[in-house]
Protein backbone atom coordinates (compact mmCIF):
# COMPACT_ATOMS: atom_id res chain seq x y z
CA UNK A 1 0.00 0.00 0.00
CA UNK A 2 1.32 3.65 -0.45
CA UNK A 3 3.01 4.61 2.53
CA UNK A 4 1.73 7.54 4.20
CA UNK A 5 -1.20 8.18 1.58
CA UNK A 6 -4.59 8.78 3.28
CA UNK A 7 -8.05 8.00 2.35
CA UNK A 8 -9.87 11.09 0.63
CA UNK A 9 -13.44 11.35 0.32
CA UNK A 10 -13.25 11.58 -2.97
CA UNK A 11 -12.45 8.02 -3.30
CA UNK A 12 -16.02 7.58 -2.05
CA UNK A 13 -17.10 8.90 -5.63
CA UNK A 14 -15.18 6.25 -7.36
CA UNK A 15 -16.44 3.46 -5.20
CA UNK A 16 -20.01 4.34 -5.09
CA UNK A 17 -19.52 4.12 -9.37
CA UNK A 18 -19.08 0.61 -9.11
CA UNK A 19 -21.57 -0.23 -6.33
CA UNK A 20 -23.97 0.95 -9.07
CA UNK A 21 -23.16 -1.40 -11.55
CA UNK A 22 -25.39 -3.84 -12.26
CA UNK A 23 -25.93 -5.72 -10.47
CA UNK A 24 -26.11 -2.94 -7.68
CA UNK A 25 -24.61 -3.80 -4.50
CA UNK A 26 -21.29 -4.86 -3.02
CA UNK A 27 -18.88 -6.46 -5.66
CA UNK A 28 -16.59 -9.13 -4.60
CA UNK A 29 -13.38 -8.12 -2.98
CA UNK A 30 -11.09 -8.92 -6.20
CA UNK A 31 -14.04 -8.13 -9.07
CA UNK A 32 -11.73 -6.80 -12.03
CA UNK A 33 -13.00 -3.03 -11.20
CA UNK A 34 -12.15 -3.40 -7.80
CA UNK A 35 -8.96 -4.70 -7.89
CA UNK A 36 -8.30 -1.94 -11.20
CA UNK A 37 -9.05 1.21 -8.75
CA UNK A 38 -7.02 -0.94 -5.75
CA UNK A 39 -4.35 -0.26 -8.31
CA UNK A 40 -5.09 2.65 -8.85
CA UNK A 41 -5.08 4.21 -5.86
CA UNK A 42 -2.75 2.23 -4.31
CA UNK A 43 -5.13 0.76 -2.17
CA UNK A 44 -5.62 -2.81 -1.18
CA UNK A 45 -8.78 -5.06 -2.43
CA UNK A 46 -9.52 -5.39 1.03
CA UNK A 47 -9.62 -1.95 2.22
CA UNK A 48 -11.82 -0.85 -0.69
CA UNK A 49 -14.11 -3.82 -0.41
CA UNK A 50 -14.62 -2.87 3.41
CA UNK A 51 -15.20 0.55 2.09
CA UNK A 52 -17.63 -0.71 0.17
CA UNK A 53 -20.15 -2.59 2.92
CA UNK A 54 -19.97 0.97 4.65
CA UNK A 55 -21.70 2.23 1.45
CA UNK A 56 -23.94 -0.23 1.64
CA UNK A 57 -24.87 0.57 5.32
CA UNK A 58 -24.40 4.44 4.59
CA UNK A 59 -22.58 4.52 7.67
CA UNK A 60 -21.60 7.93 7.73
CA UNK A 61 -23.40 11.23 7.39
CA UNK A 62 -20.79 11.75 4.49
CA UNK A 63 -21.60 8.66 3.14
CA UNK A 64 -25.24 9.76 3.27
CA UNK A 65 -24.47 12.87 1.67
CA UNK A 66 -23.47 11.35 -1.26
CA UNK A 67 -25.66 8.78 -1.53
CA UNK A 68 -28.55 11.61 -1.97
CA UNK A 69 -26.54 13.38 -4.10
CA UNK A 70 -25.43 10.64 -6.70
CA UNK A 71 -27.30 7.84 -5.10
CA UNK A 72 -30.21 8.09 -8.19
CA UNK A 73 -28.33 9.58 -10.85
CA UNK A 74 -25.26 7.68 -12.05
CA UNK A 75 -24.75 10.41 -14.63
CA UNK A 76 -23.92 12.80 -12.66
CA UNK A 77 -21.83 10.39 -10.54
CA UNK A 78 -20.05 9.42 -13.73
CA UNK A 79 -19.64 12.98 -14.60
CA UNK A 80 -18.02 14.08 -11.00
CA UNK A 81 -15.85 11.11 -11.40
CA UNK A 82 -14.24 12.11 -14.54
CA UNK A 83 -14.01 15.35 -13.71
CA UNK A 84 -11.90 13.64 -10.18
CA UNK A 85 -9.57 12.07 -12.54
CA UNK A 86 -9.29 15.11 -15.02
CA UNK A 87 -7.83 17.48 -11.95
CA UNK A 88 -6.31 14.93 -10.05
CA UNK A 89 -4.09 13.92 -13.46
CA UNK A 90 -5.65 10.30 -13.50
CA UNK A 91 -3.28 8.52 -16.52
CA UNK A 92 0.11 10.50 -14.73
CA UNK A 93 0.69 8.50 -12.06
CA UNK A 94 4.19 9.83 -11.35
CA UNK A 95 2.48 13.40 -11.25
CA UNK A 96 -0.23 11.73 -9.05
CA UNK A 97 2.02 10.50 -6.33
CA UNK A 98 4.74 12.51 -6.43
CA UNK A 99 6.27 13.21 -3.08
CA UNK A 100 4.67 10.00 -1.97
CA UNK A 101 6.66 6.51 -1.05
CA UNK A 102 4.89 4.22 -2.81
CA UNK A 103 6.11 0.41 -1.90
CA UNK A 104 3.88 -1.99 -3.76
CA UNK A 105 3.29 -4.66 -2.10
CA UNK A 106 -0.20 -6.20 -3.38
CA UNK A 107 0.36 -4.97 -7.14
CA UNK A 108 2.99 -7.05 -7.67
CA UNK A 109 0.38 -9.95 -7.46
CA UNK A 110 -0.90 -8.16 -10.70
CA UNK A 111 1.72 -8.13 -12.91
CA UNK A 112 3.89 -10.64 -14.96
CA UNK A 113 6.37 -11.85 -12.43
CA UNK A 114 9.07 -11.84 -15.68
CA UNK A 115 9.81 -10.42 -18.89
CA UNK A 116 7.92 -11.59 -22.03
CA UNK A 117 5.52 -13.56 -19.99
CA UNK A 118 1.96 -12.79 -18.87
CA UNK A 119 1.76 -14.80 -16.13
CA UNK A 120 0.87 -13.04 -12.74
CA UNK A 121 1.63 -14.52 -9.55
CA UNK A 122 -1.94 -14.26 -9.05
CA UNK A 123 -2.59 -17.20 -12.04
CA UNK A 124 0.24 -18.70 -10.01
CA UNK A 125 -1.74 -19.20 -7.15
CA UNK A 126 -4.76 -20.48 -8.98
CA UNK A 127 -2.45 -22.72 -10.43
CA UNK A 128 -0.89 -24.28 -6.73
CA UNK A 129 -4.36 -24.34 -5.60
CA UNK A 130 -5.28 -27.05 -8.39
CA UNK A 131 -1.59 -28.70 -8.15
CA UNK A 132 -3.08 -29.46 -4.98
CA UNK A 133 -6.15 -31.25 -6.08
CA UNK A 134 -4.21 -33.04 -8.68
CA UNK A 135 -2.02 -36.21 -8.79
CA UNK A 136 1.09 -35.66 -10.85
CA UNK A 137 -0.25 -38.24 -13.29
CA UNK A 138 -3.63 -35.65 -13.79
CA UNK A 139 -1.24 -33.06 -14.53
CA UNK A 140 -1.75 -33.10 -18.13
CA UNK A 141 -3.30 -30.84 -20.58
CA UNK A 142 -5.97 -33.46 -21.31
CA UNK A 143 -7.50 -32.78 -17.56
CA UNK A 144 -10.44 -30.94 -17.64
CA UNK A 145 -9.51 -29.00 -14.55
CA UNK A 146 -6.47 -28.04 -16.21
CA UNK A 147 -8.26 -27.14 -18.96
CA UNK A 148 -10.86 -25.20 -17.19
CA UNK A 149 -8.33 -23.21 -15.32
CA UNK A 150 -6.25 -22.26 -18.27
CA UNK A 151 -9.80 -21.03 -20.00
CA UNK A 152 -10.63 -18.84 -16.97
CA UNK A 153 -6.74 -16.75 -16.83
CA UNK A 154 -6.81 -16.91 -20.46
CA UNK A 155 -3.56 -19.16 -20.97
CA UNK A 156 -3.26 -22.62 -23.13
CA UNK A 157 -3.19 -25.74 -20.61
CA UNK A 158 0.37 -26.31 -21.33
CA UNK A 159 1.33 -23.66 -19.80
CA UNK A 160 -0.75 -24.86 -16.82
CA UNK A 161 1.04 -27.76 -16.83
CA UNK A 162 4.06 -26.11 -17.22
CA UNK A 163 3.95 -24.54 -13.84
CA UNK A 164 2.67 -27.56 -12.26
CA UNK A 165 5.56 -28.94 -13.27
CA UNK A 166 7.91 -26.53 -11.34
CA UNK A 167 5.58 -26.40 -8.60
CA UNK A 168 6.66 -30.24 -8.46
CA UNK A 169 10.25 -29.14 -7.96
CA UNK A 170 9.30 -26.60 -5.29
CA UNK A 171 7.49 -29.75 -3.23
CA UNK A 172 9.41 -31.32 -0.36
CA UNK A 173 7.70 -34.44 -1.03
CA UNK A 174 8.16 -35.09 -4.63
CA UNK A 175 12.09 -34.54 -4.19
CA UNK A 176 12.66 -33.87 -7.32
CA UNK A 177 16.62 -33.65 -8.46
CA UNK A 178 16.35 -33.28 -12.59
CA UNK A 179 17.46 -29.80 -13.02
CA UNK A 180 14.70 -27.26 -15.25
CA UNK A 181 15.66 -24.23 -17.12
CA UNK A 182 12.62 -21.51 -16.81
CA UNK A 183 12.35 -17.95 -15.83
CA UNK A 184 8.94 -19.06 -13.92
CA UNK A 185 11.29 -21.52 -12.01
CA UNK A 186 11.85 -18.49 -9.44
CA UNK A 187 8.15 -16.89 -8.91
CA UNK A 188 7.14 -20.31 -8.70
CA UNK A 189 8.95 -21.01 -5.72
CA UNK A 190 8.14 -17.87 -4.17
CA UNK A 191 4.68 -18.66 -4.27
CA UNK A 192 4.90 -21.86 -2.94
CA UNK A 193 6.82 -19.93 0.06
CA UNK A 194 4.17 -18.43 0.35
CA UNK A 195 1.47 -21.04 0.42
CA UNK A 196 2.38 -24.15 0.03
CA UNK A 197 2.58 -24.62 3.75
CA UNK A 198 -0.99 -22.98 4.14
CA UNK A 199 -3.99 -25.32 4.85
CA UNK A 200 -5.53 -26.32 1.71
CA UNK A 201 -8.74 -24.87 2.60
CA UNK A 202 -7.19 -21.78 3.65
CA UNK A 203 -5.39 -21.88 -0.09
CA UNK A 204 -8.75 -22.87 -1.62
CA UNK A 205 -11.28 -19.85 -0.07
CA UNK A 206 -8.33 -17.67 -1.53
CA UNK A 207 -8.16 -19.01 -4.73
CA UNK A 208 -12.12 -18.91 -5.04
CA UNK A 209 -12.10 -15.26 -4.22
CA UNK A 210 -9.34 -14.71 -6.80
CA UNK A 211 -11.45 -16.18 -9.54
CA UNK A 212 -13.94 -13.55 -9.49
CA UNK A 213 -11.00 -11.28 -11.41
CA UNK A 214 -10.65 -13.09 -13.82
CA UNK A 215 -14.42 -13.61 -14.43
CA UNK A 216 -14.28 -9.86 -14.86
Amino acid sequence: MAKNAKWSDDYWLLLMQIYLQKPVGVKPMFNRKMVDLSLELHLPPSFLFNKMCQIANLETPRIEHIWETYGRNPRKLARAVRLWREMRGYGFANAFYEGVEVQETFERDFKPVAEGTKITPVMLILILDLYFRLTPATMVIETPEVQELAKLIKQMPLKVVEVMDLFQHCDPYLNRKDKVNSPLLAPCREIWRRYGNTETEQLAAYAKQLKDYFRG
